[in-house]
């Protein structure tokens, strides 16, 4: 089922609900700590199969939104590589899900 993650009203990126749910854990975490970055992807072929990346701060805009009622199982271990992306100089993007082992999963009612 496809999310979709909104960047000040206007930057659009329609992305699986579990692989949003990540997103949102890792960006709401630097946010937190008022660490600002870039988030690089890329976008659909109906907007040309470029890329696109956003300056990630406290004061931006974000919506999450998804498309299922229930909140995916979270892997930590993927957590674990996406916040490694995102504190790099080319800031967050998103990587494969690595495998989990069973003391990876994280829960969240």
């Amino acid at each position: 089922m496809l999310g979709r993650f909104v960047y000040d009203g206007s930057n659009r990126l329609e992305i699986e609900d579990r692989t949003l749910a990540h997103l949102q854990m890792t960006i709401g975490a630097k946010l937190r700590r008022g660490e600002a970055f870039f988030f690089t992807w890329k976008d659909d072929v109906s907007v040309g199969k470029g890329r696109t990346t956003v300056w990630m701060h406290a004061g931006a805009s974000l919506v999450f939104t998804f498309h299922g009622s229930r909140t995916p199982a979270i892997n930590r271990a993927w957590l674990e590589a996406l916040m490694y992306t995102a504190n790099s100089p080319t800031g967050l993007y998103v990587v494969p899900e690595p495998a989990e082992s069973p003391t990876d999963k994280l829960v969240i009612e």
